[in-house]
């Protein structure tokens, strides 16, 4: 058995070498800011502005070169280890926000023994000194990255730490399902205190999965706001592509003409609804030609179709779904979703409305029918608004708790076969711990012997 030894918590690197960044946009801003971490700033400090401020007050100051030169004013923040984002000696310069004045104060900070940070650095020291754990970090990048305010709210939430509050409390539920199981295999000569172990080990496994089960969900949930769904519009040349693409931007972001192979190359626009991000893909008109720029058009209208998730294909809803409509459909990759669009009801005469399918007839020309398309698109990404406690979720996320989830199903079929049980606990816990990097082996240790009898 490993020897127990008590958990301690992540190290303090406050003597870390200082780094140093522009931690505003580039480009002209009314007001830019260098952020610098690391270990003693008493002397960076001293050189730049003559003294370290006082802590959390705003210092209104000259920023000097090495001259004595000033090379800008503004305010100095000083924020003391272990209380700043990183958890190390941060001092923060709000100057003006031209790049001139930016890379000059910079190069000053680098004068003064700071190195330039490198990407996500200041994250991953707030990481490192326990500040954040893995979940929450990655979400300070989704938070900024967010292209909607349901994303936004979510990457907040996962920020403050909701997701990793669900994990945590999964991981500690497992730990104590592992307590049982360990006791099981100390006491195998107590026939009545293994079953009563056992069964509180099924209970606890049932409970967990449904647990799991929720959060999954959630996380696909939060996965969708975060990377979108890739949406190929295809069918024959004239049946609406473009059209239909202006109609679900409400903006002309394609050409629409009457002329068979407007177009040629794959036209791109992000769209939004109730949140979550629709990558479109207006391709080229699927026919054979001998033209050899629309032949580089149709290759490059499968090639989007190979990667998008769901495809809209777009008929005529004055002719249906004919040979073309049909060799289209056939030629789909596996795994692509396919919604049926009949589009031009405003030639045929017919109204709005959605089948299973699915499919959905409308005209992108006055816009009938696409709220319903709207909706489609939705229910068919799987999206189901989670309300306000929501959070962000990314592809190894999701991939975490389906290996944790398989790992409990399995523990559940192996009730009574302690040993095998242990390990596949063992398995999903690690997996869950992968998502915020809290766990380790010293954890379960100190649980267990903190329950011994004194003495023992």
């Amino acid at each position: 058995m490993v020897k127990a030894q008590a958990a301690s918590p992540p190290m303090q690197k406050n003597n870390a070498d200082l780094i140093c960044a522009v931690a505003t946009p580039s480009g002209r801003g009314g007001i830019g800011v260098v952020r610098v971490s690391g270990g003693d700033l008493a002397a960076l400090a001293e050189g730049l502005i003559g003294a370290l401020p006082a802590p959390r007050y705003a210092t209104y100051t000259c920023f000097l070169d090495a001259g004595g030169a000033p090379i800008d004013q503004g305010i100095a923040l000083y924020f003391p280890a272990p209380h700043s984002f990183t958890g190390e000696h941060v001092l923060e310069l709000q100057g003006h926000g031209g790049p001139a004045v930016m890379q000059a104060l910079l190069a000053r900070c680098r004068e003064l023994g700071a190195r330039l940070a490198g990407p996500g650095e200041f994250t991953y020291r707030a990481f490192l000194n326990g500040k954040l754990d893995l979940a929450q970090a990655e979400s300070v990048a989704d938070l900024i990255d967010a292209a909607s305010a349901e994303a936004a709210r979510s990457a907040l939430n996962s920020l403050s730490g909701e997701f990793s509050r669900r994990i945590g409390a999964m991981q500690s539920r497992l730990t104590e399902l592992r307590m049982r199981v360990e006791a099981s295999l100390d006491f195998p000569e107590e026939e009545d205190v293994v079953e009563a172990e056992q069964g509180k080990v099924r209970a606890g496994i049932a409970q967990t999965l449904d647990e799991l089960a929720s959060v999954l969900a959630a996380a696909r949930q939060g996965a969708l706001l975060r990377d979108g769904v890739q949406v190929a519009l295809i069918g024959q040349p004239n049946v609406g592509k473009s059209s239909l693409m202006n109609a679900l931007a409400g903006e002309e972001v394609a050409i629409v003409t009457d002329i068979a192979g407007t177009t040629r190359d794959a036209l791109r626009q992000e769209i939004h609804i109730e949140g979550v991000s629709f990558h479109l893909v207006d391709t080229a008109g699927l026919r054979e030609t001998a033209d050899a720029v629309e032949r580089m058009g149709i290759a490059r209208t499968w090639a989007a179709v190979e990667k998008a998730a769901i495809a809209l294909l777009l008929a005529d809803s004055q002719h249906g779904l004919g040979d073309a409509e049909q060799a289209i459909i056939a030629r789909l990759p596996q795994g692509i979703t396919r919604i049926t669009v009949h589009n031009k009801i405003d030639l045929s005469g017919e109204g709005p409305r959605a089948a299973d399918g699915p499919e959905i007839w409308l005209s992108a020309k006055t816009g009938a029918g696409i709220d319903l398309l709207r909706a489609e698109l939705l229910r068919t990404a799987g999206w189901q608004p989670a309300g306000e406690g929501g959070f962000m979720a990314r592809g190894r996320h999701l991939d975490a708790l389906v290996r944790a989830q398989a790992r409990l199903l399995a523990a559940q079929a192996l009730s009574g076969q302690v040993e095998l049980q242990a390990e596949e606990l063992r398995l999903a816990q690690e997996a869950l711990s992968e998502i915020t990097g809290e766990f380790t082996p010293d954890d379960l240790l100190g649980e267990i012997f903190s329950r011994f009898c004194i003495g023992k």
